[in-house]
């Protein structure tokens, strides 16, 4: 095999229609739009529209409610923790958000840094964070750590 050889399966490609292309190939002058009205016009999208019809997004009923001042946290999880540990880009002994911040371990605070307990953690750290999951501050004591949940004056 070749690389000239190389070809896709028969019925994997379409030719491209190409409009606008003379009386001879029909779909000259007007290209497939018909004549005259706003969709033979260029930059029109007429999204959701059904002739008239209730659209069917209006038809539907409406559920649910977004809260506009939710918390958003950053979310950390053990296993990523210990990762950094391991490799030394983190201190073995206390860990702030701050220091996660600057480790790399988060992007940014947010509202906040939440420790989740997925994977697996051996060093002996204390954490402090604005929010944890049960899983991973009973994986953080069992490791002989400890991991204090600080609640913020603003809730």
């Amino acid at each position: 095999m070749k690389l000239n050889e190389l070809s896709d399966n028969a019925g994997a490609t379409k030719k491209r229609k190409r409009v606008g292309r003379g009386p001879g190939s029909g779909t000259g002058k007007t290209a497939g739009r018909g004549i005259k009205g706003q969709k033979s016009r260029s930059g029109v999208a007429i999204a959701g529209y059904e002739g008239g019809q209730m659209p069917l997004y209006m038809r539907l009923p409406k559920r649910g409610f977004n809260k506009p001042n939710r918390k958003k946290f950053a979310v950390v999880n053990l296993g990523i923790i210990q990762k950094f540990v391991d490799a030394g880009k983190l201190p073995a002994g206390e860990i702030t958000e701050d220091t996660l911040l600057e480790a790399g371990v988060i992007r940014r605070k947010l509202d906040g840094v939440r420790v989740l307990g997925k994977g697996e953690i051996t060093a002996k750290v204390a954490l402090s964070v604005t929010g944890a999951s049960k899983s991973a501050v009973e994986a953080v004591e069992k490791a002989g750590g400890s991991l204090t949940v600080a609640t913020s004056a603003a809730e």
